[in-house]
């Protein structure tokens, strides 16, 4: 017997102009684990991506990520942030994946593992954490630092992985 689709197009939002964010609301928690991907560009300068679940402001996130650009590796870790650092862009095109674990288990405090790239100079790994047991239903994209916006034509997707 042929195996089903494993992931599911949940939505997709290209943008027409910068903005400030990109959200998605109303998750289905009928998923095991969700993938973000992110092929865009950040308005100014190399930033990360932030993300935030459920409108959650609180400093109830942190994150830990390695990186290389050219041959200068590096490390870093925040904790007590407003939203996770994870994933990576620049005005030059990049990609990020994000891989959100387990998002609808109301036990767990909620995992994220991104990798990513801007074709200019860098390549980064990282884990974001969400202290919340809470379900994610809604993830809100915007660019780490502020003042900066989200790039017209970048094209984020969300896919939920169907349980096997």
């Amino acid at each position: 017997m042929a195996a089903g689709k494993t992931y599911e197009p949940i939505a997709t939002n290209t943008l027409g102009s910068n903005t400030a964010t990109v959200t998605f609301s109303s998750i289905s928690g009928s998923y095991t684990d969700l993938i973000l991907i992110i092929t865009g560009k950040i308005s100014l300068t190399d930033d990360a991506y932030g993300l935030r679940f459920n409108s959650d402001t609180g400093s109830n996130y942190s994150n830990t990520s390695m990186y290389g650009a050219g041959s200068s590796p590096a490390s870093f870790r925040a904790t007590s942030q407003t939203k996770i650092d994870i994933g990576r862009s620049g005005n030059d095109e990049s990609n990020s994946i994000i891989q959100i674990m387990n998002y609808s288990n109301t036990t767990t405090y909620k995992t994220a593992i991104g990798r990513g790239n801007n074709v200019g100079d860098i390549v980064i790994a990282g884990v974001g954490l969400w202290r919340s047991t809470s379900a994610i239903n809604a993830i809100e994209i915007s660019v780490f630092s502020s003042g900066q916006t989200l790039s017209s034509g970048s094209t984020f997707t969300l896919y939920g992985i169907a349980a096997a």
